[in-house]
């Protein structure tokens, strides 16, 4: 895709000594601060518990490079917050002498797990949160597993013990099934809160001391509305985790607005306005003094969906959506992610002695979310009519560096835009800065699985360094009557970086 660039060089260089604005440009503006600083470590990954091994390699000695270098890259000089969770929370366990294996662990932790979990979590200076078996019901199993997780893992890198995993479909979706495949549900069917606030009573009392807590860990508004009771009942949990997913694989049918589609996907709904929901309970977990983590997220539940999951669209998603949760207060996001999973960010495989990655759309979404809002940056408000034609976001961090996110979604439409730096447009003389910088998120469509490129560059196919490889391309752009301009192609994302 070929850079576009508007700017008052370009207009010289066409023999116009007065450039002025094209008059198809829809205009943005930008305001003041709204929200929280973006918290270190706010883009982090959820795993599954048997992933850990299938990402960082058997040997604790020779952890997966391409695998750290990744997970470096979006939270640099930061400590990255990786979860390891999801429904292997409640189908693993640390074996217990004298009890026999409940029916519903499918998984068994071991001291490999542990090492290899632990020189991934002390090479990337990680704070880890760690879900312990919930379902089970069993205080001696969750005493044991927390006991083993803690000792292995090593009191640095432990940030919280998780119990359970969406404990409102306990009741609903079968935990096991029996010898003649009937389901059989971890709790009885009428579970609801007030039961699950006894069981989490009674089963956190047998976790080691000192270590925080970490919860409920829900998907259903039912259960996180009622997250100010959970806090006030737990004083040991310092961050509050809920799970979003915008679209669903297994439970919907084709004409809902729920049925995994690109269009479902990046409607307002599914991207951003996931975020608008949680802003009460955000304010109720600060208020207590706990964190607020969204620490499932991922486009469509059940795995993902391949021809979705895994386009670009996917990217564009992300993109949006973790500004939509920033924006909102959220303070870090952890996207899930498994060996097999269709939306995926990433996989690896070793041969020849080396390991190889293969980097999927969604990370590259990521990774522009990692560099427009860096840590301590302030979303900012943002108007004018071109804020309506393109998902429109923007940062100032703490240097005073203002980082604008212009994502055009449409798969015909190019948008033209000028954008006004913070207060330019209330004081009319106000003088722009020159040196303004512009890298784009690109591919051959919403619907491309390969192809990505961020600032030029991409991740080679099998890359055995997980570094991006080609020449950056960043364009320069000076001002045109205060503002900066600039065509955003379909199917594609800009940053614009302004001079302080």
């Amino acid at each position: 895709m070929t850079l576009i660039v508007i700017g008052l060089a370009a207009a010289i260089a066409g023999g116009d000594p007065s450039p002025t604005i094209p008059r198809r440009a829809l205009r943005i503006d930008l305001g003041g601060a709204v929200g929280r600083p973006v918290a270190p470590g706010f883009v982090g990954f959820s795993i599954e518990y048997p992933s850990s091994i299938a990402y960082s390699g058997h040997d604790p000695a020779h952890v997966n490079p391409t695998y750290l270098a990744l997970l470096r890259a979006l939270t640099p000089g930061q400590s990255p917050v990786i979860r390891f969770g999801g429904d292997t929370t409640d189908w693993t366990w640390w074996p217990v002498p004298g009890v026999r294996r409940p029916p519903g662990i499918r998984y068994t932790l071991t001291r490999q797990w542990l090492a290899v979990t632990r020189a991934t979590a002390r090479a990337l200076n990680a704070r880890v949160i760690l879900g312990i078996n919930f379902e089970a019901d069993s205080r001696r199993i969750a005493a044991a597993e927390s006991r083993a997780l803690r000792e292995g893992l090593g009191s640095p890198y432990v940030a919280g013990f998780e119990l359970g995993n969406e404990p409102e479909v306990y009741g609903v979706l079968g935990w096991y099934r029996n010898a003649f495949g009937v389901e059989v549900h971890g709790r009885p069917r009428s579970y609801g809160f007030d039961a699950f606030q006894r069981d989490y009573a009674r089963i956190v009392s047998a976790l080691p001391a000192g270590v925080p807590l970490a919860g409920p860990a829900t998907g259903a508004p039912a259960f996180w509305s009622q997250l100010g009771r959970f806090l006030a009942a737990q004083p040991r949990v310092r961050t509050a985790t809920i799970h979003r997913y915008p679209l669903n694989r297994c439970f919907t049918g084709p004409q809902s607005p729920l049925f995994p589609t690109i269009g479902n996907m990046l409607a307002p709904y599914a991207s951003a306005g996931l975020a608008a929901p949680l802003a009460g309970q955000i304010a109720i977990a600060h208020h207590a003094g706990a964190a607020y983590r969204v620490d499932e997220l991922n486009s469509v539940a059940c795995g993902g969906k391949y021809g979705v999951s895994d386009t670009f669209a996917a990217s564009l998603w992300m993109l949006d959506t973790l500004f939509g949760l920033a924006r909102v207060g959220a303070d870090g996001v952890n996207v899930h992610t498994f060996k097999t999973g269709r939306y995926s960010p990433f996989s690896f495989a070793y041969s020849g002695g080396r390991w190889h990655a293969q980097v999927k759309p969604a990370y590259y979404g990521m990774l522009m979310f990692a560099r427009a809002a860096p840590p301590g940056s302030r979303v900012l408000g943002t108007g004018g009519a071109g804020a309506g034609a393109v998902r429109t976001w923007a940062t100032r961090a703490p240097d005073g560096t203002v980082r604008v996110v212009l994502i055009n979604e449409s798969a015909s439409r190019d948008v033209t835009l000028a954008v006004a730096p913070p207060g330019a447009v209330a004081r009319a003389g106000a003088r722009v800065g020159t040196g303004a910088t512009l890298s784009r998120l690109t591919a051959p469509g919403l619907a491309a699985t390969a192809g990505v490129r961020i600032a030029g560059q991409r991740y080679a196919d099998g890359s055995e360094t997980g570094r991006l490889v080609g020449s950056p391309r960043v364009a320069a752009l000076d001002p045109i009557q205060r503002r900066f301009v600039l065509r955003v192609p379909r199917a594609s994302a800009a940053l614009l970086t302004l001079p302080r």
